[in-house]
């Protein structure tokens, strides 16, 4: 597998595991920090703010997983599953202080 298809399913799965929280909060109608939001990461943002985030980042997902040609050349488990996981990771110990300031 190419070195860039490689990076290019890493950040596509890192893009389409940001989503679930976005998406979630968002058709809860809870705010949740976006970039958008003020301070950036950490304010929250409206419900429709994170619907607008969870559908860019599906864009941005989606394209990264055509660049990284996941369907037709090698095995980007390992890397997909990466970006899966070091996405969640961080954002886990990001927002588990969102309510301690």
């Amino acid at each position: 597998m190419n070195p860039y298809h490689s990076i290019a399913s890493f950040f596509s799965g890192c893009f389409l595991a940001n989503v679930v929280p976005h998406f979630v909060h968002g058709i809860s109608g809870d705010p949740f920090p976006t970039p958008f939001a003020k301070p950036p990461g950490k304010g929250l943002s409206s419900p429709t703010v994170n619907i607008l985030w969870a559908l860019a980042n599906i864009v941005v997902g989606y394209i990264l997983f055509r660049v990284g040609e996941v369907a037709t050349e090698g095995d980007p488990t390992l890397a997909i599953f990466s970006g899966i996981a070091t996405i969640g990771i961080l954002s886990s110990i990001n927002f588990s202080k969102k309510h301690t300031r």
